[in-house]
């Protein structure tokens, strides 16, 4: 049997496939479909200090090998959050990522305080800098290092590890990968969804209710891979989590190989909630049957060739 454990900096994982934000809730839901504990973790959805409402439908559709939404990051808050979804995500046994959100970098401060106190029942918090900055004309944290960096400085309250998840819509990745773990993170999260845009031909509006929104799905795939490569290049020393476009078990491989620690399923669990087990059984056959004993010998090696 396949020696599926891994671990994202200090953290040890009994596998390397996790939830993606936004894609399985904010609480124990999809727990109805996988027993939750048998991820490597879950990551739920992004939060902010106060309660957000999100954006107006329509929210998601389906384009070619693709999905796009425009939810707008709708969610309880941390309070509510703490309140009404953490007692059974305890009980349930998972490893929990916590992911947070702001518009201002005070509100991110904030957001990380007031998750501090209930720190001891998380695995790790998802910095999710991919949002707009009302400080800066609207431009997202994550396309500047400098914003994102200080995103992180602003998030250091926490004391589990700390993970920056960035955005594909720049030119330098790497560049601002390396600012953020400057700045105290402890690995990285590659990618978030890529910026598009969806038009009515008859009126001209946006089909979205919010305008344009996050493209994700198989066709960004080839995207974020390439986005964990060159991260991985440039700055072999900082733990990756993959993100984009997996369904399968060889897309996991190949976000291994390109050095990514582990990954994290979205859009699949959309069509399929029960795809992460799917992945994670899987795995453990493709390992098999390619003679890999363990899952992590895997990691960074397309760096070797």
């Amino acid at each position: 049997m396949t020696d599926l454990s891994t671990a994202v900096g200090d953290l040890p994982l009994p596998n390397p496939v996790m939830t993606a934000s936004g894609t399985a809730g904010h609480g124990s839901e999809l727990g109805r479909y996988v027993p939750l504990d048998s991820l490597g973790a879950l990551v739920v959805k992004s939060l902010s200090i106060m309660p957000w409402d999100g954006n107006p439908p329509p929210r998601v559709i389906d384009l070619p090998g693709a999905m796009m939404n425009s939810v707008g990051l709708q969610g309880p808050g941390v309070a509510g959050w703490i309140d009404e979804e953490l007692p059974a995500l305890r009980r349930s046994g998972a490893r929990v990522v916590a992911s947070i959100w702001g518009r201002t970098i005070e509100e991110y401060g904030q957001a990380a305080d007031a998750l501090a106190a209930v720190q001891d029942d998380l695995f790790a918090v998802e910095i999710n800098v991919s949002c707009p900055n009302l400080e800066d004309r609207r431009r997202m944290f994550a396309h500047s290092g400098d914003s994102a960096a200080a995103v992180l400085e602003a998030t250091e309250s926490l004391t589990v590890p700390r993970w920056a998840k960035l955005s594909p819509n720049v030119a330098d990745i790497a560049d601002i990968a390396g600012a953020v773990h400057a700045a105290g993170a402890d690995a990285v999260t590659l990618t978030n969804t890529l910026l598009g845009l969806v038009l009515d031909p008859q009126t001209g509006r946006p089909v979205l209710g919010g305008g344009g929104g996050g493209v994700s799905g198989p066709a960004m795939r080839p995207v974020a891979l390439r986005a964990v490569f060159d991260v991985a290049a440039a700055h072999p020393e900082l733990p990756i989590i993959g993100v984009g476009g997996i369904a399968d078990p060889e897309h996991v491989v190949q976000y291994l190989r390109a050095g990514a620690s582990a990954v994290q399923v979205g859009t699949a669990t959309f069509a399929n909630p029960r795809s992460t087990a799917s992945i994670i059984t899987g795995l453990d056959r493709w390992c098999a049957d390619h003679g890999v004993e363990r899952v992590a010998d895997l990691i960074g090696t397309a760096h070797t060739i």
